[in-house]
């Protein structure tokens, strides 16, 4: 057997192993239309996963929902997570988990109720007086009105809060210069139509008399506001927004000459000791991808390019497998195969983009280092040139500085170092290709 189907058969006999011994995938209902509505008494026992113009969720889901509409309405029940995103946002219903959403208008009515946490980021938010979040609330966008009750933290970034509810925990509010009078026109003027109201939420931090901090409320104003007597139980913070940044320094000649010499010892001592480390590890492999790119210089450069358009195609194919494979196992309703073959297909991508980019990071220009060393020494009648780590130290201090001379930052040509470090990485890596062609191609000695 050759070492090809070898290492094939290997890698199908790991496949298989990793197939049997995977944990089947809990499966996912999902629907999609131009309206998807889920009746009052209809129950869902997986993740429902809801992709429409609007959505109206009135029975049960026993899972977590991901939906993504134009309009959406939970009036039901969700005993897991629901992550929402849409122009119009409307919960009225229980949701025993957490819920993550963004879009424009987002909206929890009197009857809401929120196991988990309320992670939101959109234009507007308003918190009907009523609903309960048993849990944190963040929030980042233009305004929102907090009507409802939270049990623990409220963390928001907005240029408009008003808090009337009842907080057990710390409010830190990162918010908009306070303004008494409402400036300019209403919010609802730039938003999307929506079946809900905009409320018109005052600029800064406003705390009605009605509301209740359990705990410090911290907030970001360029002045201290007043707040009602007795609001707040524990300790208020103040924090001065953050100053105008400074414009960015101009770059002078000299800034730019330092900024270049620092790169260029940067490169040359990062690429000189990762040489040493894999001349130390690999001594006959390098030796061997060097001599290849000595007696096949030019073909080395062409397969380089070959391995680089190679490396894209592998990428998409990979890519193509995964999506195949996890859509017939779908379909074949075999949830837990489909799932192993997403993530083996990541793992996949993952390490071989990791490889590539060191091979063409390191060992490509280590390789035409070594090589550029060596013709460099022998051609000098230096005695250095058959020790493989002087030439490579040589030959990448050479290509290196020639590399950077080229991308110096004062002369116009500064485009020649990359398409000159580009073409190095080209011959190393049409090098690798060759030998490890030839590698493959070898057949076993007869015994």
């Amino acid at each position: 057997m050759s070492k090809t189907h070898k290492v094939v058969s290997i890698f199908i006999m790991l496949v298989l192993l990793t197939l049997t011994i995977a944990t089947p995938a809990r499966a996912f209902d999902g629907r999609s239309g131009d309206k998807v509505t889920l009746n009052s008494g209809d129950i869902v026992n997986d993740d429902l996963y809801v992709g429409a113009n609007e959505f109206v969720l009135d029975g049960t889901v026993n899972g977590d929902v991901f939906a993504g509409a134009q309009m959406i309405t939970i009036n039901g029940t969700i005993n897991g997570d629901l992550l929402a995103v849409g122009q119009t946002v409307i919960i009225n219903g229980t949701v025993t988990g957490s819920v993550r959403m963004a879009g424009s208008v987002l909206f929890f009515g009197e009857k809401a109720k929120v196991g988990g946490d309320i992670v939101v980021g959109g234009a507007s938010l308003e918190v009907r007086k009523g609903s309960v979040t048993e849990r944190d609330l963040v929030f980042g966008g233009g305004q929102i009105l907090l009507a409802g009750d939270v049990m623990r933290n409220v963390t928001v970034g907005t240029g408009s809060l008003q808090i009337s509810g009842n907080i057990g925990g710390n409010v830190k509010a990162g918010v908009g210069d306070a303004n008494q009078g409402q400036a300019g026109p209403p919010p609802s003027m730039f938003l999307p139509q929506s079946t809900v109201g905009v409320p018109l939420v005052r600029s800064g931090l406003t705390i009605d008399p009605s509301a209740k901090i359990a705990g410090d409320l911290e907030y970001t104003q360029a002045r201290d506001l007043t707040f009602p007597a007795g609001v707040i139980a524990g300790k208020i913070t103040r924090t001065e927004p953050p100053a105008n940044p400074q414009p960015a320094m101009q770059e002078t000649a000299g800034y730019k000459v330092g900024a270049w010499t620092l790169e260029l010892i940067r490169s040359m001592v990062t690429l000189v000791l990762i040489g040493l480390f894999l001349l130390w590890l690999f001594p006959a492999f390098f030796k061997s991808l060097s001599e290849k790119l000595k007696s096949k210089t030019w073909p080395s450069l062409g397969w380089g390019v070959i391995a680089y358009a190679a490396f894209f195609f592998a990428l998409l194919l990979i890519l193509f497998v995964m999506i195949v494979g996890a859509i017939l196992f779908g379909v074949l309703t075999l949830g837990g195969l489909s799932g192993t073959i997403i993530w083996l297909g990541i793992l996949a991508l993952f390490a071989f983009v990791v490889a590539f980019a060191l091979v063409t990071s390191f060992v490509a220009k280590v390789v035409f280092g070594m090589t550029i060393g060596k013709w460099i020494l022998v051609s000098a009648n230096s005695p250095l040139a058959e020790n493989r780590f002087w030439s490579m130290a040589i030959g990448v201090f050479v290509t290196t500085f020639v590399i950077a001379l080229l991308s110096f930052p004062l002369i116009p040509t500064g485009f020649l170092g990359g398409l000159l470090n580009f073409a190095v990485t080209l011959f190393g890596l049409g090098a690798i290709w060759l030998w490890g062609r030839e590698a493959l191609g070898k057949k076993p000695v007869a015994a």
